[in-house]
């Protein structure tokens, strides 16, 4: 069965080309590093939560302490390549680099605290974003009961719900949650934002389950400012999510979530997976509520929120050669038709800007329709080289994304190899991109 989600260490999440970042893969600055380690000082003596995601059962409601080899990893990434400038019709030189750490430890009871933090520095920005920004992913403490069935943790998660690859419906903590857009992989972009404060509580029953989670507001406003902890992204406005999930049988599971924000109607969403036959898994993922559309939100108007119905479909398969194919179709009833974009667009970058700020940081579609092709590829060849690619197109402007990489694997160090391309005229979502061609060769150390 594959395993569909990369979670855990450091070398779980690759980076890779941009979208609205340049592509690229590390992060290192000062100020996020200082609380970063001051954070697992104080956290020190702890033993690890694991969530394994099998591509079967979803994310469940209660997730399993597990040990660690070593509570603390750390990872260092450093790179650079050239980018080619729509704007100033030229290649440019980049550079990027992050330092990543994640840190895990059980302290008895049942208690255990963790601390998620990546710093990444890339330049050039486009659009006049700091190049330095740290990213708080997550810090909490937790509680599990002896039986394993009753958990509850309190502070900034990182909560994921749904199996889609490029854009998940039913995720409704996604909003605001990326701070920093270095990779065209939604894999990594998923497994790398920002968590929200919560308190939440799960419980099991077999195989069933149940999850309440609590976000307060926190602020009222993102701060860009390199250091920020940035609640006002994530924690902007009150919410209570319920999820309900379920393993039918060895072969299909799903959940069911309801979501209620202060001052805006309720949502939710049901998403399933299917294990098809031995190599082929399919999942479905729909939600629905009152929400403004893109254009309007974009444009000011006044227009009131409307219903809103948002799906993804997709399969993957897993070839004994190890390489393993998915193909996604996704639908977004608030997303923008082909005009619209030429209309938005035909205004200039700031207009590209402004959707990329609206769309990009909860990982949104921007468009009504979309498609995905996800492949990758372990011992490419040699056993130690391993294949990532994707094709995002919108379905509605015709414009697409390609991005690949090919990482070769020592004990402790990975060297990549990332290339990403788009086309599309420029008054589509891909073709409107400020970097339209990509290169670049990154370095990873892991300790």
């Amino acid at each position: 069965m594959p395993n569909r989600r990369r979670r855990g260490g450091a070398r779980a999440a690759p980076s890779g080309g941009a979208r609205l970042a340049p592509s690229g893969g590390a992060r290192p600055a000062p100020c996020g590093v200082a609380l970063a380690a001051a954070l697992a000082v104080a956290l020190a003596g702890t033993s690890a939560r694991a969530a394994d995601d099998d591509a079967l059962a979803l994310t469940s409601s209660v997730e399993q302490a597990a040990p660690a080899a070593s509570p603390l990893r750390l990872a260092l990434e450093a790179g650079g390549g050239t980018l080619w400038d729509r704007w100033q019709d030229k290649n440019v030189a980049a550079r990027r680099a992050a330092i990543d750490l994640r840190y895990a430890q059980a302290i008895g009871g049942g208690w255990r605290v963790a601390l998620s933090d990546r710093l990444d520095h890339v330049h050039p920005m486009p659009g006049g974003q700091p190049d330095t920004l740290n990213s708080l992913r997550e810090a909490y403490a937790g509680w599990q009961a002896e039986d394993a069935a009753t958990v509850l943790d309190l502070g900034r998660v990182n909560y994921r719900n749904g199996p889609a690859f490029g854009f998940n419906p039913t995720d409704f903590l996604r909003a605001g949650a990326l701070r920093t857009i270095t990779t065209a992989d939604p894999v990594a972009l998923r497994e790398n934002r920002m968590g929200t404060a919560m308190l939440r509580l799960g419980r099991r029953w077999g195989d069933t389950g149940l999850s309440a989670v609590l976000a307060p507001k926190v602020d009222n406003a993102p701060d860009r400012s390199g250091s920020s902890a940035d609640f006002g992204a994530t924690n902007d406005r009150a919410r209570l999510l319920l999820v309900a999930d379920a393993r039918v049988s060895d072969r299909l599971s799903g959940q069911l979530l309801a979501l209620a924000t202060r001052h805006q109607g309720p949502q939710w969403g049901l998403n399933l997976t299917a294990l098809a036959s031995d190599a082929m898994v399919v999942y479905a993922e729909y939600a629905q509520g009152n929400e403004r559309s893109l254009l309007d939100a974009l444009g000011g108007g006044g227009a009131p929120a409307a219903r809103q119905r948002k799906a993804a479909l997709g399969l993957t398969y897993t070839l004994p050669s190890k390489l393993s194919i998915t193909l996604e179709a996704d639908y977004n009833s608030r997303g923008l038709r082909s005009g619209e974009f030429a209309s938005w667009l035909a205004q200039g970058p700031a207009a590209y800007f402004a959707y990329a700020a609206l769309t990009q940081p909860s990982q949104e579609l921007g468009s009504r329709r979309a498609w995905l092709a996800y492949v990758t590829q372990k011992e490419l060849g040699l056993k130690q080289l391993d294949l990532t690619a994707l094709v995002r197109q919108n379905a509605e402007d015709r414009s697409t994304l390609g991005w690949l990489e090919l990482r070769y694997h020592w004990p402790r160090v990975d060297v990549a190899l990332q290339l990403q391309a788009a086309s599309g005229s420029a008054r589509t979502e891909f073709g409107a991109m400020p970097y339209r061609r990509v290169a670049q060769v990154l370095a990873y150390a892991y300790f």
